[in-house]
């Protein structure tokens, strides 16, 4: 999962102060690198990108002090292409129309495809990302304008792209016919914005204008707004249920769902469907968990405390990049209040069970501070297949509801009773029905064959 922001401004001003800004507000989004770039008053490319979290890779007095009209920025996490320096974004490029510079959001099904179809007509590859491919795919296309060239290579590729693209003195921003990935719309004076989640546009104080739809292009200059679509014609949208779930800041609307709403409305239904009577509190795994663990307080009349304190200074630790490191955050990540917890029966609620490590060690801790028993309420469906639309699942190996049952999970989890979200509920809660949402991680029920075919020849 990444996160993108773009500006535009019809003449110079500090938009990369802004890009910075909102990057900072998406860096839940990405932790392994950041970058800006933006086209300087000459009409050449220039980017800055570090390892690391946004403060760390990029300096935000030197950015504040350059102008230009034109400008985006990336936080990544590797999903296709390993955490190295290479595949850190914005990517850019001069080809033979001019600079470009292309920050990107998801997964490419059919990257590696067009990767190899390229390089045996001679392309070289700079990078091991994905994204690379649709710059390689508009300099095959160099008799069109660039414009027209973005489209033709968006119309051949499959999968998941929510995109923040600098084509010349153009901000361009483009979204997949199916929607699986947010993207947003938003302006400030004369000032026009797009972001991966609506609250990078609380933090420059530009106002939400719109979602981004998905199959649909937005071009920003000198001419003002304009929309055009890719000329692929899905059957159906396809956002994913994660997006509400999980990775989406709480303070975010996606597709006009407030995520706050969704994700309290997850926990009431969780406590409908899964209740654990005899309990005397709730407390959520922070900081996903919390609003369903309110939500389920809420339902059923328990009492609600925040008996589970994060470091602050951790970062989220399921996207980190080795299970090592995993392990280590959870240790310093989470500790229980004792005082909450001695004697008591406790439901605690999480949004997730992924990898089971966190859900393991937060139970273990908690019977260590004395609690009597540990309930465990999960606000999704288990998360049993891999996502090939940019979450970092890579095989099913790795997920414990693969590879265990319910009961198996609840003994190796170490809780009393474990219960999950029925995909009927996350429907209901995200207010969108099994045609326009991506359950593929809980369900297996990708969305492949014709409807994702499109024609390559070059």
């Amino acid at each position: 999962m990444c996160g993108i922001f773009g500006a535009y401004a019809p003449t110079q001003e500090a938009l990369l102060e802004d890009v910075y800004l909102g990057l900072y507000a998406l860096q839940h989004r990405g932790q392994e690198s950041a970058g800006v770039a933006w086209i300087n008053g000459d009409g050449t490319a220039k980017a800055i990108k570090g390892m690391g979290l946004v403060h760390d890779a990029l300096n935000q007095h030197d950015l504040a002090t350059r102008r230009t009209h034109v400008a985006i920025g990336h936080v990544r996490y590797s999903t296709a292409g390993g955490s190295l320096a290479a595949n850190a974004q914005p990517l850019v490029a001069t080809y033979a129309r001019g600079p470009i510079g292309i920050a990107h959001n998801g997964n490419l099904t059919n990257g590696k495809a067009i990767a190899q179809y390229l390089e045996n007509r001679g392309a070289i590859f700079q990078s091991t990302t994905d994204t690379e491919v649709i710059i390689h795919l508009m300099a095959h296309q160099a008799h069109k304008p660039p414009l027209e060239a973005l489209i033709d290579a968006l119309r051949r590729l499959t999968g998941a792209y929510s995109l923040a693209v600098l084509l010349k003195d153009r901000l361009v921003a483009a979204r997949d016919p199916w929607g699986f990935r947010p993207l947003v719309l938003g302006r400030r004076g004369n000032m026009t914005y797009i972001a991966s989640e609506s609250c990078a546009l609380d933090i420059v104080g530009a106002e939400l204008i719109r979602d981004v739809e998905p199959g649909e292009i937005v071009v920003v200059d000198e001419k003002g707004i304009r929309s055009l679509r890719i000329p692929v014609e899905p059957k159906r949208r396809y956002s994913c249920a994660f997006e509400y779930v999980y990775f989406a800041r709480p303070d975010s609307i996606i597709d006009g769902r407030s995520v706050y709403a969704a994700r309290k409305e997850l926990g009431r239904l969780l406590a409908r469907s899964s209740p654990c009577p005899g309990t005397s509190m709730v407390t959520g795994m922070p900081d996903s968990g919390t609003l369903a663990a309110m939500g389920y307080a809420e339902e059923s009349g328990l009492a609600y405390e925040k008996a589970i304190v994060r470091n602050r200074y951790v970062g989220r630790t399921f996207i980190q990049p080795t299970q090592r490191v995993r392990e280590l955050g959870v240790r310093i990540k989470l500790n229980p209040v004792p005082h909450l917890m001695d004697g008591r029966d406790v439901v605690v609620v999480d949004d997730s069970i992924v990898r089971g490590t966190t859900a393991q060690r937060i139970v273990n801790l908690m019977g260590g501070c004395g609690a009597r028993n540990v309930h465990l309420r999960i606000a999704s469906p288990p998360v049993r297949f891999p996502c090939y639309y940019g979450i970092d699942t890579p095989n099913s190996e790795e997920l414990a509801a693969a590879r265990m049952d319910i009961e198996e999970l609840e003994k190796e989890v170490g809780a009393c009773s474990l219960a999950f979200l029925n995909e009927e509920d996350l429907y209901a809660a995200i207010g969108k029905d099994s045609r326009s949402i991506c359950t593929a991680c809980f369900s297996g029920r990708y969305l492949e064959g014709k409807e994702m075919d499109h024609d390559l020849d070059l």
